[in-house]
């Protein structure tokens, strides 16, 4: 808020003072997202005051910016009659979104306050399942009979371009309302006014199923580059179209899931934000951590089961944190590159035996490395040339393990169709713990001979 204190100061003023004018002059200034922010700072009256001075359409962009807690906070300032006139004003999709999120009394209120028309499309769109291209798509789109020529095209769009989500791509279809092709906005303007849509318009179009899962939609069109895809019932039907807008919303809430999972804290972005309650965020902790603290125990069983060689030659509990430690970072590096490149596709097919070469490779040369370079020290440390020796072969072959652990089990884990993300991130170091020690154990009690 530091950039817009002046900005600030002058609509409390102006608010204040009721100098609409000035105060047109300044807030048309400011994008939504900051309006949105300015509207929270803002006391409970001067909220009011600014609301009832914006018009519903303001108020529709402003409150797409606001979190649910925030909307519901402006929902008992505004009153259910203005909140409604403002959802109205909104995408389809936003709509349905910020609806659905609302206690079933204050949904019927608002709804019952729309058109039966408004309702109805609302209602159809909050029945699709909320991950789905069905839950994710709007309504609000601009379509076209294939007979139309371009000059009446034209004309149409200037009557719905107003209402409609993106104008950029006009969808054609039969007397059935099955989608037959695409037309660009640029290929509309620049063909002659006679010419017959259905002579200029693709037909070979990329649509998504209404079914699709929504992250595969948001791959799809950022493979592709649209701006919007098509969306498609069972018969071929034109039903919505899902924007590049929301396809991103969707990749950056996928990838606050995975960052979520592979922290072990649940698939659930919220778990991410501020205003999630302590207990809450606990709640979704505890029983991975819980279940770790269970594995975690064979580390301690495997160090019991090798106290005559502790008891030999102390010297080794030094470096008990280092291959546990290194075993740990090493399998999660390559579990992260695992997991994201599984959420992107990239390992497909041959791939997938490529990418375990490869990461095969990336061990041998980090476990050599950081083999040599700890013997030197454990040798120079402990002076012990055997010891040197002992600790960098264990380490080295660790590392080797753990990177390729930190590979293979998440590939395991989509065989099994269980997701990579939420199976892995801690279990993946827990279980590096394991093999570490276990490594180090036994080169350390083959070579106990030469230690002593």
């Amino acid at each position: 808020m530091a950039l817009f204190n002046g900005t600030f100061d002058a609509i409390i003023l102006n608010l204040s003072n009721g100098n609409k004018e000035k105060l047109r002059e300044i807030f048309d200034e400011i994008h939504p997202y900051d309006q949105a922010q300015i509207l929270m700072e803002l006391s409970t009256e001067h909220r009011r005051l600014l609301a009832d001075f914006l018009t519903d359409e303001e108020m529709a962009e402003i409150i797409q910016e606001l979190s649910i807690e925030q909307q519901k906070l402006i929902i008992d300032e505004l009153g259910i009659e203005r909140y409604s006139k403002i959802i109205a004003e909104m995408p389809s999709d936003d709509a349905a979104d910020l609806l659905a999120d609302l206690d079933e009394v204050r949904l019927n209120q608002v709804l019952d306050l729309m058109d039966d028309k408004e309702e109805a499309d609302l209602r159809e769109l909050m029945e699709y399942p909320e991950n789905t291209a069905g839950g994710l798509m709007t309504t609000e789109y601009i379509v076209l009979p294939e007979n139309f020529t371009a000059d009446e095209a034209i004309k149409k769009l200037r009557q719905l371009a107003p209402d409609a989500e993106t104008v950029y791509y006009l969808y054609i279809i039969d007397s059935e309302g099955r989608l037959r092709g695409v037309l660009s906005l640029r290929d509309l303007i620049i063909a002659s006014p006679e010419t017959k849509i259905h002579e200029i318009m693709y037909e070979r179009v990329v649509s998504v199923p209404i079914d699709m899962d929504q992250e595969e939609v948001a791959k799809l069109i950022e493979k592709y580059d649209f701006l919007a895809v098509p969306v498609i019932d069972k018969q071929q039907r034109l039903v919505g179209i899902i924007t590049v807008d929301d396809a991103m919303d969707v990749l950056a809430e996928e990838a606050s899931e995975d960052i979520a999972k592979l922290g072990g804290i649940g698939g659930d972005p919220g778990v991410l934000d501020i205003n999630v309650k302590a207990i809450d965020a606990a709640k979704r902790r505890i029983p991975w951590l819980a279940l770790l603290l269970c594995i975690g125990f064979f580390s301690g069983n495997i160090i019991a089961q090798f106290e005559d060689t502790l008891n030999k030659l102390v010297a080794l509990a030094f470096f008990i944190p280092v291959i546990a430690g290194m075993a740990g970072n090493t399998g999660t590096q390559s579990l992260a590159i695992v997991v994201r490149g599984l959420a992107t596709g990239q390992f497909a097919g041959r791939n997938i035996l490529k990418l375990i070469k490869r990461e095969a490779g990336v061990g041998l040369i980090i476990g050599t490395t950081n083999g040599i370079l700890i013997s030197i020290i454990a040798a120079l440390w402990q002076n012990n040339i055997i010891l040197g020796f002992v600790i960098g072969l264990a380490l080295w072959i660790t590392l080797i393990v753990a990177t390729l652990a930190g590979t293979i089990i998440p590939l395991i884990l989509v065989r099994l169709k269980i997701d990579p993300a939420v199976a892995s991130g801690p279990f993946i170091t827990t279980i590096n713990d394991i093999l570490g020690l276990t490594i180090y154990f036994t080169v350390a009690n083959a070579f106990m001979s030469y230690l002593l």
